[in-house]
């Protein structure tokens, strides 16, 4: 009678220690989905960029920067306001950059205005893309540039612009300032558009990459 009680008391034990294991492994697996839930929508961003093609089976617009280079956390800026900033608090949204010195020439104006209408053709996802002017001097800007291109939609923000150089890369034959590049929410130097570039053809690629990224 007494070996039945043991037995029954083991087989007890047994049972309750499995049920606690298979708890334990259940838990473990179902923070290991949201986990990967959660990093889907960025998973899948790149996805489409880095590995497969975009839908129509052509290549994007812009040249994909590869390694990433994210922004460096010593570049520091100065905003309207006069107040320096490290460029890293833009974090958290896309930006679309173009650098120029604060004169703005026509190539210069031309960029901004490519830039502002790629933004506005977004629709209800233009909240998430932020234009960025990096000025590489500190002079005056002109008072038609800053009503064209008001804040918050279009920042003018000065940098040093060896600092600049060493974060943005260039081909060879092209200058810093012939070109736009498109940053992602994380911080990451994702694309460069080419000198002379087809704003339809940037206004592609950008949909595109708001539309399969919820990031941002």
């Amino acid at each position: 009678m007494q070996s039945q009680r043991s037995a029954a008391t083991d087989k007890t034990r047994t049972q309750q220690g499995n049920a606690k294991k298979g708890s334990w492994i259940s838990g473990r697996w179902m923070l290991l989905l949201l986990a990967l839930v959660c990093a889907a929508p960025v998973i899948a961003s790149y996805l489409m960029y880095y590995v497969f093609k975009p839908a129509g089976g052509t290549s994007s617009y812009g040249t994909l920067i590869d390694p990433q280079r994210p922004i460096p956390a010593q570049l520091v800026v100065t905003d309207e306001k006069g107040q320096t900033l490290p460029f890293k608090s833009l974090e958290g949204k896309w930006l679309m950059i173009t650098v120029n010195g604060s004169d703005c020439d026509e190539q210069c104006a031309t960029r901004l205005y490519f830039m502002r209408q790629v933004r506005v053709l977004q629709n209800a996802e233009r909240e998430r893309v932020v234009n960025v002017w990096l000025r590489t001097d500190d002079k005056p800007v002109a008072d038609v540039i800053k009503s064209a291109y008001p804040q918050p939609d279009t920042r003018m923000l000065v940098a040093d612009e060896k600092a600049i150089a060493a974060w943005l890369p260039v081909n060879d034959g092209t200058k810093l300032t012939d070109h736009i590049f498109l940053v992602d929410p994380n911080g990451n130097l994702m694309m460069r558009f080419p000198k002379n570039p087809d704003p339809k053809k940037i206004n592609g690629d950008v949909a595109k990459l708001l539309k399969w990224s919820r990031i941002g």
